[in-house]
């Protein structure tokens, strides 16, 4: 796989920047596993440094499954009202609806510790952080509710 063909695909995994995604190949000697590692742990540093800042502004999205006999709510919260706008924030919180629906968590605590139900090489807590790392805010779950019949 040619070192373009790997930020590309790393690229679409992460939603990172190309700097980003570079710079990791490069630290990873070009190993697109250990490449996503190094993304992951900045991820992780990003995530912390912004965990203190407070969040006031986000969303509320549902996922209804195709039966209509399940749905979800999830309240997504981050520091800004332009970040709330952005799409790419109102797909995670679209996203964190399915996960809900799909796998019905009783806590917030097992919702952050599931694998990600699109990619399970990931948790919920290590999707929010590549989303912190890609908007540059805090974000969190506010709380989220599962309908059934």
């Amino acid at each position: 796989m040619s070192d373009l063909s790997k930020v590309k695909d790393l690229r679409t995994r992460t939603g990172l920047s190309f700097s980003e995604v570079k710079n990791a190949l490069d630290e990873a000697g070009g190993d697109v596993a250990r490449a996503m590692e190094v993304l992951k742990a900045h991820g992780i540093a990003v995530a912390e440094k912004k965990s203190s800042r407070q969040v006031k502004e986000g969303v509320v999205d549902a996922y209804i499954h195709s039966t209509k006999k399940l749905g979800a709510l999830v309240e997504v919260m981050c520091e800004t009202d332009f970040v709330a706008r952005n799409v790419e924030f109102q797909k995670l919180v679209h996203e964190l609806a399915m996960q809900v629906a799909a796998t019905k968590p009783g806590t917030l605590e097992d919702l952050l510790s599931q694998p990600f139900i699109k990619d399970q090489d990931i948790t919920v807590k290590d999707l929010i952080n590549q989303y912190i790392a890609k908007l540059g805010e805090n974000i969190q779950i506010g709380r989220f509710e599962i309908f059934e019949i």
